[in-house]
Formats: C-alpha cells, sequence, structure tokens
C-alpha cells in the first residue's frame, strides 16, 4: 500500500518547487493555454520545467506533465523517474497519471484538486491503482488557493470573451 500522505522534512521545498511549476502555469495563462505548470525534481534540483502548450502545438497530448516526462527522461538518459518527483499546479489527468505510473515517478505534489479530470483522487486514482505495476505517493493542496484562482481567472476571462 503507498504511502500517500508521509510527513516531509522539507516543507519549504515542497513550496518552492511548487512555486517554480506556478511560474510555468501563469507562462501558460500569458500564451492563452489552460494554465498548468510543472516542474520534475531530482536530487532536489529541478531538471524539468513546462507548462500546457496544447494550443500552441496543436496536440492534445503536450500537457505540462507530458513535457516535463520528456525533458526529465532525456536530462537523465533514462526511462524511470523513480529517484524524481513531480510538482504540478493541477492534479494530473488520466493520461499524465497514466504516463506517470509507466515512468515511475516517485512522487507527485499537485496544487487544486481537478473535479472533472483529476485522476489522482477526485475521478478515479490511477496513481493508486491496486492492478497497476506501480504506486505513487501523492501529497494534495501545496498552493492550492494560487493553483485554483489562476485557473478560475482564466475559464473566466475565457466564458467573457476575452482574449487573455
Amino acid at each position: 500500500m503507498p504511502k500517500s500522505h508521509d510527513p516531509n522534512p522539507k516543507p519549504f521545498l515542497d513550496i518552492f518547487f511548487m512555486r517554480e511549476a506556478f511560474k510555468e502555469a501563469q507562462k501558460a495563462f500569458e500564451k492563452d493555454e489552460v494554465p498548468v505548470g510543472a516542474v520534475i525534481v531530482h536530487n532536489n534540483q529541478i531538471i524539468a520545467k513546462a507548462h500546457n502548450q496544447v494550443e500552441l502545438l496543436k496536440d492534445p497530448t503536450a500537457h505540462a506533465e507530458m513535457i516535463a516526462i520528456t525533458q526529465a527522461t532525456n536530462t537523465l538518459s533514462t526511462k524511470w523517474l523513480s529517484d524524481c518527483s513531480l510538482y504540478v499546479t493541477l492534479e494530473p489527468c488520466s493520461m499524465c497519471a497514466g504516463a506517470l505510473v509507466l515512468a515511475r515517478i516517485s512522487k507527485i505534489f499537485f496544487g487544486a484538486k481537478d473535479p472533472k479530470t483529476g485522476a489522482c483522487g477526485s475521478v478515479v486514482n490511477i496513481a493508486h491503482h491496486k492492478k497497476l505495476n506501480h504506486r505513487i505517493d501523492i501529497k494534495r493542496g501545496i498552493m492550492k488557493d494560487e493553483c485554483g484562482l489562476l485557473m478560475t481567472d482564466f475559464f473566466r476571462k475565457k466564458r467573457a470573451g476575452a482574449k487573455l
């Protein structure tokens, strides 16, 4: 059984890394992309930074997590990210959670829950699925208010017809 909420001896690092992911989400916001940002950390060093690029690349798989996984595996020259953690501003969707399981990432830290497509506990929990060969430790709610507000602002402006 995975340990979902282990106490972290360095919570200030969690905030630091989530702030870096948040900066990536702000870049997405400025580019009229759904504002999700992600960083992957190995040995307390950021080895990948990404934000959503679905609109730019016209690619439904160009989520921040997917781009960060590719960067991290290239940086480490391996397909496994077992000694790495992902910090992402929004709970990963099923595609991203599945890719993170396949990459065998160790931990996911996310900001805001995604009640419509979240696959780390909100709708489904791919990261802890008992039939899969890998389970990921999850810590929820880091900077959840800031991450949630950025998402709310983005969709409020989209509904109002404003070009961001």
